[in-house]
């Protein structure tokens, strides 16, 4: 017996009309009115039946642009919204400025943000915006950016700390109090999960929006390892996995890299690395980033070479193209590079120390 769904001619592509997806087999047909449709299960055909609306084609919204231009560059279909991406590299890479352009570029597609903060109180973190020439301040008004606070339980009185404030400082800390969910005990992993859980509900957070983690290595400072391992297993599966919500995490390199959370390859869905190096320009040490990991979408693991400025961003430039504009630059001004055949050579000043001996 002769299986006649395979006898299906796929040369061409032809495209679900509910899902989008390439039909890989005979396809089920069905009549609508006057108009035919095709579909590649009869689960699809079903679902029309009950649904008002199709899915857009290539399931646009599963993917987004991240917006920083070394990540666009290496994510040519763009970022899928149901990962967990770690951001792990040393100190000195501004792996805190790349944290910030991920959720500014978030907030200017209209898309909601949520920081959950070890590191800074609300207060520096959005001075920290500030200094990129990022107002978020109209974002933390009307609440699209939410702070989940894990920091400020260190203080013993955390109207002291406002107290010294000046006051510009009292400005922004007045601004994100109404935008930002204090966390009493961040080492009882129940409580920072509900008030995270919280707020995406509160956000209607659904294939939309983005969660950073600043930073990872810090929350696993503050429990046992077993607990921080729990910790990322329950917010990929519930914020990437139930709600299409991407999650990025910085991991910032202090000892081994076998140690949480830079062990955590095998279970994220993406890794970008953060490296500094002197290999490119002598004594001067650059910034690069790559993409290690990205599933579910191409990904072109190129060194891109970068550095951060005001309003702009993320910068990617050629080191080699901009030392050869440099020294054009310079021979322009008539500062030139000394001529090779003036220089004297090794034999010709032990030539020329002979000639004096001889004299």
């Amino acid at each position: 017996m002769v299986d006649d769904t395979t006898d299906h001619d796929t040369s061409q592509e032809e495209r679900c009309d509910f899902c989008r997806h390439p039909i890989p087999e005979k396809p089920v047909a069905a009549s609508v009115g006057e108009s035919e449709y095709q579909f590649c299960s009869q689960a699809c055909r079903e679902a029309l039946e009950t649904s008002e609306y199709v899915f857009t084609e290539y399931h646009g919204f599963m993917w987004f642009d991240p917006g920083v231009s070394a990540l666009d560059t290496s994510l040519p279909q763009g970022a899928p919204r149901n990962a967990f991406v770690l951001l792990s590299g040393p100190a000195g890479t501004r792996d805190r400025a790349l944290q910030a352009e991920l959720i500014w570029r978030t907030l200017q597609r209209g898309e909601p943000a949520i920081i959950v903060s070890f590191q800074e109180p609300p207060g520096s973190i959005v001075q920290q915006f500030l200094t990129f020439d990022w107002n978020v301040l109209p974002y933390l008004e009307r609440d699209q950016l939410h702070i989940l606070d894990c920091f400020t339980y260190r203080l013993s009185t955390r109207k002291r700390m406002y107290e010294r404030m000046n006051e510009w400082n009292q400005h922004l800390h007045h601004v994100a109090e109404n935008a930002t969910t204090t966390i009493r005990d961040p080492t009882d992993i129940d409580e920072v999960t509900n008030k995270l859980d919280n707020c995406l509900e509160d956000h209607h957070l659904v294939d939309a929006g983005m969660v950073l983690i600043d930073s990872l290595t810090e929350f696993g400072a503050l429990v046992q390892p077993v607990r921080a391992y729990e910790f990322v297993r329950t917010i990929r599966a519930d914020v990437c996995k139930g709600r299409f919500v991407p999650v990025y995490a910085g991991a910032t390199v202090v000892t081994e890299e076998s140690l949480f959370p830079h062990d955590l390859a095998y279970a994220v869905d993406g890794v970008i690395d953060l490296r500094l190096t002197e290999k490119l320009v002598p004594e001067t040490l650059l910034k690069q980033i790559r993409i290690r990991k990205m599933n579910g979408v191409l990904v072109i693991p190129e060194w891109h070479t970068y550095e951060y400025t005001s309003g702009l961003g993320m910068v990617t430039f050629d080191p080699e193209e901009e030392q050869a504009k440099s020294k054009e630059k310079a021979t322009e001004n008539g500062e030139t590079a000394p001529d090779q055949s003036d220089v004297e050579t090794d034999e010709e000043r032990i030539e020329h120390a002979d000639d004096a001996a001889e004299m």
